[in-house]
């Protein structure tokens, strides 16, 4: 039978093991309340009750005060986005293309972002990138007539990348990387008429260099006739004699002018 004195010792002991347990687990909510990762490639944007505070936190382990302060993770990394678009051009054809934009989040502006357009990574290319990129390529494509667009594609694609840059900077809250544009789609009829343009134009370039070819030529006879007189002449048939012609042409700058030929071997 067991005494009351010793029932009363074992329940004091688990009650204090209990003490224990709970405090240690209250501790380890406490620390995982208290201490954040953030992983690489990211920073957080650290709220205190619902209002931004500081700096955005780098990449490692970070404090917040429990239950007063929430953090908001935003990916700084390089993002690729494809978008499908379709617009008019200057002589109202419509195109489909796609534009794949590389763009990064600014660091510094994760805090700004997060009070003003978006709360979230997912809201960062609906609400910042993609209103000024379809702003960018309609302001661009409305410019130039359809044939201009196919026969020019990577020129005007850089003319867009400079225009989407141009409007993020207004805002600042993103860095554009680089866009490329692809799969251009036009109407069957347009595509021969291109087709068609191109090849005159090949034909044209083809003329051109051939007519400038023939203008050096010229120029170049011109320079070489304009300075061959007579003492040059006489020079050079010397040079090339072969001491058996029976002919040699008088001496230039010999009385008379019209002097009579040299007779070789004793024939004329």
């Amino acid at each position: 039978m067991q005494s009351p004195m010793r029932s009363g010792a074992d329940n004091g002991f688990g009650g204090l093991w209990q003490l224990v347990f709970a405090a240690v687990l209250a501790g380890l909510v406490l620390l995982t309340q208290t201490v954040f990762i953030v992983p690489a490639g990211s920073v957080a944007v650290v709220t205190t009750l619902g209002k931004v505070t500081g700096e955005p936190r780098q990449p490692g382990a970070n404090f917040k005060v429990p239950l007063a302060q929430n953090t908001s993770l935003f990916d700084v990394r390089t993002q690729v986005r494809p978008e499908q678009f379709s617009t008019l051009t200057k002589d109202l054809q419509v195109i489909q293309a796609t534009a794949t934009v590389k763009y990064a989040m600014k660091p510094a502006e994760a805090g700004r972002i997060y009070e003003t357009i978006a709360t979230d990574d997912q809201q960062i290319y609906p609400r910042v990138i993609q209103p000024s990129l379809l702003k960018a390529l309609k302001s661009v494509f409305s410019q130039y007539e359809l044939v201009t667009i196919a026969t020019e594609w990577n020129s005007i694609s850089e003319l867009v990348q400079e225009k989407v840059a141009e409007e993020l900077r207004k805002f600042d809250y993103v860095t554009v990387q680089g866009l490329d544009l692809t799969g251009l789609q036009i109407a069957e009829e347009y595509r021969a008429a291109i087709e068609q343009k191109q090849i005159a134009e090949q034909q044209l370039l083809r003329a051109q260099t051939e007519v400038l070819i023939a203008e050096q030529e010229a120029k170049r006879y011109q320079t070489l006739n304009s300075s061959l007189d007579d003492q040059v002449l006489y020079k050079l048939f010397l040079d090339k004699w072969d001491g058996q012609t029976s002919v040699v042409p008088a001496l230039p700058g010999a009385a008379g002018g019209g002097a009579s030929p040299v007779i070789v071997n004793g024939r004329r």
